[in-house]
């Protein structure tokens, strides 16, 4: 009777530790399940990092001409609007050379009048001259059929053959002033004479050298890294201030180089600030894939071939373009974290750009500075309309 119930009670401890193992392989069996379910139906379709950062156009602003600062109406984090004056220099120096090229225009145009007017004095002067030939010539002819009488002496016949030629050398030397004054003016006007035209090409230069001391945005945008100061010397080129268009900005996202395989352009996006947090989620797409890694491109590549390498995972930058709506009621800034999470499910895009795919207009431009040349077109036409006749300016010889 002892065995059986040792037997049993032996059994009853079995189970009772059996019990929770089996209960705890049955948790993870199906923790598992859900994780693998989850896997297949969710996270294979999807690749995410927090190794992303907003980043952005930093506009440098700096002067095409040297000069004095004597005015800046814009200051860091401030607005401003493209074309708004920003920076403006010294421009007396300018405002001399640009009255000197005025006047030199107008004078330029005055000589070349005078050329035309000349081609009008040369021609009645060859119909005169001309005039004077035929009289001598007729004067001649008379005295040659008078000299067998002896009503003319050889001394007037000899003085008729020397005003014959007198006049004939007259005539040529006429003839080739009007023909040296018509080179200089044939097949053009006053206002596309050769001369003035680079008169006028001395006021254009002069003229933008002089509307370039005034230092416009050439984009909208906010004001940052302002270095320049009131009575500050600059020279060409040099760095004064930077605008930065905060709504066009994107996300770098650096993803893993194992990440990356089935990521295409054009798939969707969904991006967290930690500005904001998870309440607000940014959609937008992937723009590109970068030409290289990070070290790659690093001011200091990494030198593989030497002989302690240690492999290192690398990373790409692929680059997020946002929904510009949603950055306008949500302004993100230059360098702030986010989270980034790329659905690589739809495989319709190309990893990288064709030639079908190139842009065809300019991917940043900006009109700004149109206007400073037709302003200077627009003065060079006063000067020449003010210095010139009308039928002067018409006229093609």
């Amino acid at each position: 009777m002892n065995a059986p119930s040792q037997d049993a009670s032996i059994a009853s401890a079995r189970n009772q530790r059996n019990g929770p193992l089996i209960v705890v392989t049955l948790v993870l069996a199906v923790i598992l399940i859900s994780y693998l379910v989850w896997w297949i139906l969710n996270a294979k379709n999807f690749e995410s990092t927090d190794d992303a950062y907003v980043a952005g156009n930093v506009v440098q602003v700096t002067p095409q001409v040297g000069g004095t600062v004597v005015a800046i109406h814009a200051d860091d984090t401030e607005l401003v609007q493209a074309g708004t004056p920003l920076i403006e220099l010294d421009r007396s120096d300018a405002k001399v050379a640009l009255d000197q090229a005025d006047a030199q225009l107008a004078q330029t145009i005055r000589e070349v009048r005078v050329l035309y007017a000349n081609n009008g004095a040369l021609s009645a002067g060859v119909a005169q001259r001309s005039a004077e030939v035929e009289r001598a010539k007729a004067d001649l002819a008379r005295r040659q059929q008078l000299i067998g009488t002896g009503a003319v002496s050889k001394e007037e016949l000899e003085h008729a053959r020397s005003a014959l030629q007198s006049a004939t050398s007259a005539l040529l030397v006429t003839s080739e002033q009007l023909a040296s004054n018509r080179a200089l003016t044939d097949r053009t006007s006053v206002a596309k004479h050769p001369n003035v035209e680079r008169a006028a090409a001395r006021v254009r230069e002069a003229y933008l050298a002089y509307a370039r001391t005034t230092l416009p945005a050439p984009l909208s945008g906010y004001i940052a890294k302002r270095s320049v100061q009131l009575g500050q010397r600059v020279a060409a080129g040099m760095p004064l201030l930077s605008i930065v268009p905060l709504k066009a900005v994107w996300v770098d996202a650096n993803f893993k180089e194992v990440q990356i395989a089935h990521m295409r352009i054009g798939q969707p996006v969904t991006l967290e600030s930690d500005v904001y947090g998870s309440k607000i989620v940014y959609h937008g797409k992937v723009a590109g894939l970068a030409a290289g890694t990070g070290s790659a491109f690093a001011l200091l590549p990494a030198q593989n071939a030497s002989g302690n390498w240690i492999k290192i995972v690398q990373r790409l930058p692929v680059r997020i373009a946002l929904d510009p709506k949603e950055l306008t009621e949500h302004p993100l800034r230059l360098g702030l974290s986010m989270q980034v999470k790329v659905e690589v499910a739809p495989q319709k895009g190309v990893p990288l750009p064709s030639a079908g795919l190139a842009r065809t207009e300019p991917a940043y431009k900006t009109t700004v500075f149109d206007a400073v040349a037709q302003q200077a077109d627009a003065r060079i036409a006063g000067i020449i309309a003010a210095n010139v006749g009308s039928s002067a300016n018409s006229a093609v010889h």
